[in-house]
């Protein structure tokens, strides 16, 4: 991981989720940036689709917008995951259900 730089206020995290792993809701102060290396994934902000990530996509995670990422369910997934670092730290919120998995 790339962390805090007064030079460059970003932080960058190489993220590897095995099939069927994923993180919880979550937001960033700050917003997020995922450039998929690997795998097939998933995205979903709250009350939208979920979206279907390759290898070359990138998604921009607005600021205080609740989402997720993982893996599929039979593929792993890997991403870098790009950040400010001079903006409050992640908001951690409740487990993504098997459901909103699922869905």
């Amino acid at each position: 991981m790339v962390t805090n730089d007064p030079e460059n206020p970003i932080t960058v995290s190489n993220v590897t989720f095995k099939p069927d792993a994923r993180n919880r809701w979550h937001k960033h102060p700050g917003g997020q940036i995922l450039l998929v290396t690997d795998g097939v994934g998933y995205y979903q902000e709250r009350g939208q689709p979920k979206k279907i990530l390759r290898k070359g996509d990138v998604i921009k995670c607005p600021p205080n917008v609740e989402h997720w990422h993982g893996a599929s369910i039979d593929s792993h997934f890997s991403h870098l995951a790009i950040g400010s670092s001079d903006k409050e730290a992640v908001v951690w919120l409740l487990p993504v259900t098997e459901e909103e998995y699922l869905k």
